[in-house]
């Protein structure tokens, strides 16, 4: 071969040798991190902690004097700035329609306010000390042995959402035909019931730790887990750090952002659908639309990742900015042809009730400002130097799609992070709340995923009622 061939072999050896080593190191999957599951988040010093490991049962109850006061609240309001002329929702909550939303808060739904809370009650709520913080969280489990396999599951919310998005769900989950669900619904550290922590640094997979945590305590070492939003995210993190207790786990929000997510997105755009079927390739592309819509829609995003103190403030204590600021995400997220509407499209989907059960949690807890500041804490360079979207996902992945939602990924990305991804679907409607708002398409999906998980063998809880 001569000299120059030799060469030539060992400049392409080498050439290899350091292309392995730069994608080991930039793109190759990592093993998980090890996280203190232990960590202290209340206030004060750990050392003087001791947990009390105890459930107690919990009642949401506010007085009439409290009602009272957010009803004088509502009736002293400021100054409305019409709207643009031509303008529904294209700038944000339309004061017309606010006007009419602040009526029947205070002249509707707080005369019945005892009928809400009485909602709000029908399934059993609890409390328990978890790593130093008072975590809430609803507890549905059946009455009776019916023989039929029992299956945990927590079910997890996100931000702007509470508990109240998975009522529907809760009760079409008792009413399973196949199987007894043990239902965790908890409210996130900071959000609603649950106590925020005093700490610096409780970011998702912290809060991973903490829901994995109680499930444990509860007697749950195997469960299923869903979730949306913040839900996902947690979701997708607990699964990750402890596939020892997951059984599977389902998102309609799916997402995982691998070293390969830009090549990967930019190489299927060139040809769509070799990786997507042909009818929901409009779930993905084009890109710069899609990209243009994030961008409009995550201002709010950038400011609770960076003051979330600030415009938690805004909204403490100011029950119609706080109806505006949420609602409006209930507006857009749920299909962002909305904005073009008067009321924002709100009454397509929820009814006001249900959207003002969820505005109260936040005002009665005072939980806005704690709500916001998991958005600092997540984009720490601690917590994104967790660089958990490379650590592989071994347990049975389900992803619901629904068409209107913030943003998807395609199958190709995600089994990067998620390779036992064994249920895809795509639902031509629907949006963000997807639990609150077509609960029966979200109900059918989470089922057809656990049914595939539960025949293929790999899954035996062990839990007995």
């Amino acid at each position: 071969m001569g000299l120059f061939g030799n060469f030539i072999l060992i400049f392409i050896g080498l050439c290899g040798f350091l292309g392995v080593r730069v994608y080991k190191q930039n793109f190759g999957p990592l093993p998980k991190p090890d996280l203190d599951v232990a960590a202290y988040w209340g206030p004060g010093d750990k050392a003087t902690y001791k947990e009390d490991t105890t459930v107690h049962p919990f009642k949401i109850s506010f007085s009439p004097e409290v009602i009272s006061k957010l009803k004088t609240k509502l009736e002293d309001l400021p100054e409305y700035h019409p709207p643009l002329e031509g303008v529904n929702f294209e700038y944000g909550f339309n004061s017309n329609h606010l006007k009419q939303v602040i009526k029947y808060w205070k002249d509707g739904y707080l005369s019945k306010w005892d009928l809400r809370q009485a909602y709000l009650n029908k399934y059993p709520h609890f409390k328990t000390k978890i790593q130093g913080l008072d975590i809430h969280f609803i507890h549905v489990k059946p009455t009776k042995a019916s023989g039929k396999p029992v299956l945990p599951i927590l079910l997890m919310h996100g931000w702007p959402g509470s508990i109240v998005e998975f009522y529907s769900l809760i009760e079409k989950l008792q009413k399973n035909e196949d199987y007894d669900f043990q239902m965790v619904i908890p409210s996130l550290p900071g959000y609603g019931f649950s106590q925020a922590s005093a700490k610096t640094g409780l970011g998702p997979a912290e809060v991973a730790v903490v829901m994995r945590n109680l499930m444990v305590r509860l007697g749950y070492q195997k469960f299923y887990v869903q979730g949306g939003d913040w839900g996902s995210l947690i979701g997708s993190v607990l699964v990750t750090l402890f596939p020892e207790n997951s059984l599977g786990y389902h998102s309609n929000m799916c997402g995982a952002m691998p070293p390969t997510y830009a090549i990967k997105t930019f190489i299927a755009s060139l040809h769509p659908t070799y990786f997507i079927p042909e009818e929901h390739v409009n779930f993905f592309y084009p890109f710069w639309s899609k990209f243009g819509f994030i961008l409009e829609e995550s201002g709010y995003m950038h400011i609770q990742c960076t003051k979330p103190d600030t415009i938690g403030t805004t909204l403490t204590g100011n029950p119609v900015g706080l109806a505006a600021y949420i609602l409006e995400k209930f507006s857009t997220w749920t299909n962002s042809e909305y904005r073009n509407l008067p009321d924002g499209g709100l009454s397509k989907r929820f009814t006001m009730d249900a959207m003002l059960d969820n505005v109260m949690i936040y005002y009665l807890t005072n939980s806005i400002t704690t709500s916001q500041r998991l958005y600092s804490e997540a984009f720490t360079y601690k917590q994104m130097g967790l660089n958990l979207d490379r650590v592989p996902t071994p347990v049975p992945t389900g992803c619901a799609r629904f068409k209107h939602d913030l943003s998807h990924t395609i199958d190709w990305i995600l089994k990067d992070k998620f390779p036992n991804l064994v249920h895809s679907t795509y639902h031509p409607d629907g949006g963000h709340f997807a639990a609150m708002e077509v609960p029966d398409v979200m109900y059918k999906d989470l089922m057809d995923f656990i049914k595939k998980v539960q025949n293929a063998g790999k899954t035996k809880p062990n839990n007995e009622l």
